[in-house]
């Protein structure tokens, strides 16, 4: 199995747990528990390989049915406190999230992708599944809520192109990307830090004016 493969399989572990978390946190049953860790964990990778004209991996590839199952299995055998869920829910999200931007564009960069265009798959594979998981599970997606998202996982896709142009990328340089998303991500949501709004002087809780 090789290191990519790993690493892979690591970040769609990361990101089934997060929607198996936010199943439990709803109150969904067991198939929606499934259905959710399968959207967000899978979800980004296909959307990036249907984009670079590629068969999706999750497809063919039985090992990538595992990841969701087992956080379906380990969230309703272990998660008896549902105060914990949400921290728990971030931290898994967190680590799908830098592992995934990495994934996403290194898979860009090997199937001969300019540079600015593995970036953005690299993004896409990283965001989309959260933006899944969350639609379904009718949350305001943490994409679109102002958090601090998807910048962590643009640096994180920037910094892996960069490295692998440079062939300076190996497991040091990537542990050390992905834990760098991960750190902003957390800190970000810790400390509340935001995206500038779409237009200065408005609030997330503003209505338009009536009539």
């Amino acid at each position: 199995m090789s290191a990519a493969l790993i690493l892979d399989l690591v970040g769609v572990f990361f990101f089934a747990v997060s929607g198996s978390l936010l199943a439990a946190r709803k109150g969904f049953d067991i198939i929606g528990s499934l259905l959710l860790a399968s959207l967000a964990s899978l979800g980004g990778g296909v959307a990036r390989d249907l984009i670079i004209d590629v068969e999706p991996v999750a497809f063919y590839n039985p090992l990538y049915l595992a990841p969701p199952l087992l956080a379906a299995v380990l969230v309703y055998f272990l998660i008896s406190h549902i105060e914990r869920v949400s921290t728990l829910l971030v931290l898994f999200d967190a680590g799908g999230l830098g592992l995934f931007c990495i994934v996403g564009a290194l898979k860009a960069v090997n199937e001969g992708l300019n540079p600015v265009a593995a970036i953005l798959l690299g993004v896409t594979t990283a965001v989309g599944g959260g933006l899944l998981r969350d639609v379904v599970a009718n949350e305001v997606p943490a994409l679109f809520s102002g958090e601090l998202y998807a910048l962590p996982a643009f640096l994180g896709a920037t910094l892996t192109v960069a490295l692998a142009m440079l062939d300076l990328f190996n497991v040091v340089t990537g542990v050390v990307v992905a834990a760098l998303v991960f750190i902003l991500r957390v800190l970000a949501w810790k400390a509340g830090w935001h995206a500038p709004l779409a237009a200065r002087g408005t609030g997330p809780a503003e209505q338009p004016p009536a009539g």
